[in-house]
């Protein structure tokens, strides 16, 4: 329940209650009566014990009479990251899932994203999309764009406008035969590149910022990726893109580029892998491939809901731990239906045990180490961590607050459970509706206060 006084100005909020989050040790670390007090610059100030209370009010400025407790049904876990998303492909998510990638590409995706030149319909979808992965509990988003960079600009406003953390990439892609006027030149695509880059550092947005994004091999040329490359490398910017997605598009890859012996050498070639790189799927990846992921610092982000969406692949999570490759979860709106983080959870889950299924020696995901791919391990997937992704005394709050027992909510609660089923039940059958709070680096965006940015 939250009291009417508020605290002073070093503090920005102070909680008590339970707090759930994970480690680089452990998977799933519960914090039980705990007090977490949140300063004025929305960064976690302490983490204490409720019995602590007295002391630590006198050691950080702030009444008892303040503390926001939680009920028995609730707990605060660090919020989610989405590593991949298309944010214009949420106009047409939950449709088009019939043809294999570089058809579905050819047939939904770039004639739809052709459209976002027109800035009232970019407005639109890119306010949808950012809205309800906030309600969602995605405090941090990697966004794809477009090739359109006022509408890249126009995303990246839209996302600092409802406080979400995000990476915005302008697509580029020189090669593209299947929709009249939805691709650019080489020179075109760098000097926009270049533009879009400029001009979203300007905003100097604080919690937005610019990503290199090559939309994959097939749709760009070597002169571009090169060049690319030195343009994340002299900005020291992030790079996203995407591999080893689809079978066929790995074949084509290969006789794109002959003098590299696999996908993941182009990229590397192009200097597209660094520690600042994320790339998405990874299906089928070599033992090989996954080291030199582990040696240039790169990550992957796992999409399974896409992956089995379009038919595309599996990847094996835990050979990918293995390799100690950064992994973090993605919802690649649109090839997968849904924009919520739950669901690449509980899809993440299922892959898993599909792989079980055909190789019973495999051992399956948990959802504890699940709950850690979807939260720490996305933030250090996107080299996040320094700054978000558990709660860590100096990283910036983060945060959900969870009511498993919401009025109206998806779970009916029939006895009293402890906090470890309580989260399980959450990652398992919870919505939106469990999610009764959202923050990011410490600032309430859920509920939604007015004005919004629409």
């Amino acid at each position: 329940m939250a009291n009417s006084g508020k605290p002073t100005p070093a503090m920005r909020h102070v909680y008590r209650g339970t707090f759930m989050h994970s480690t680089q040790q452990a998977p799933l670390q519960i914090l039980e009566d705990a007090l977490l007090g949140v300063d004025k610059d929305g960064k976690i100030a302490f983490i204490g014990k409720g019995g602590e209370l007295n002391k630590l009010s006198q050691d950080f400025g702030f009444s008892p009479s303040e503390v926001t407790q939680l009920t028995k049904d609730e707990f605060f876990m660090p919020g989610m990251v989405d590593t991949h998303i298309h944010a214009p492909q949420y106009s047409y998510a939950g449709t088009a899932l019939d043809l294999p990638l570089l058809q579905w590409l050819d047939t939904y995706t770039f004639p739809v994203e052709s459209r976002f030149r027109d800035l009232e319909f970019a407005k639109k979808v890119y306010t949808q999309v950012v809205k309800r992965t906030l309600r969602n509990g995605t405090t941090t988003a990697c966004y794809f764009a477009t090739i359109h960079t006022d509408a890249s600009l126009l995303l990246g406003k839209i996302a600092n406008d409802f406080g979400q953390r995000a990476l915005v990439g302008k697509v580029c892609m020189d090669m593209n035969n299947s929709v009249q006027h939805y691709k650019e030149t080489t020179q075109d695509s760098q000097d926009e590149t270049r533009r879009f880059i400029t001009e979203l550092l300007k905003k100097k947005y604080p919690l937005v910022k610019p990503v290199v994004t090559p939309r994959f091999v097939l749709s760009c040329t070597g002169p571009l990726l090169g060049e690319l490359g030195a343009i994340a490398r002299d900005n020291n910017l992030h790079i996203q893109s995407h591999i080893s997605e689809n079978a066929q598009e790995v074949k084509i890859a290969k006789e794109m580029f002959p003098e590299s012996e696999t996908y993941t050498d182009i990229y590397h070639k192009f200097n597209l892998l660094t520690d600042k790189t994320v790339m998405a799927h990874g299906c089928y990846l070599s033992d090989d491939e996954l080291n030199l992921f582990k040696e240039t610092g790169a990550s992957l982000s796992h999409c399974p809901n896409s992956n089995i969406s379009l038919c595309s692949g599996v990847l094996n999570v835990r050979n990918v731990l293995k390799h100690k490759v950064k992994l973090g979860l993605g919802t690649d709106v649109a090839g997968g239906y849904s924009a919520s983080m739950l669901d690449a959870v509980r899809r993440a889950r299922d892959t898993s045990k599909f792989i079980t299924i055909q190789t019973p020696e495999h051992e399956t995901l948990t959802f504890e180490e699940v709950f850690r791919l979807a939260t720490l391990g996305g933030s250090q997937a996107l080299s996040l961590d320094e700054q978000t992704g558990n709660f860590e005394v100096g990283k910036d709050f983060d945060a959900l607050r969870v009511n498993v027992a919401a009025p109206e909510g998806p779970i009916d609660i029939s006895q009293e459970e402890g906090p470890k089923i309580q989260l399980e039940r959450f990652l398992n059958l919870g919505d939106d509706r469990n999610i009764v709070e959202v923050y990011v680096a410490g600032r309430k965006v859920i509920p939604f206060t007015e004005p919004t940015a629409e």
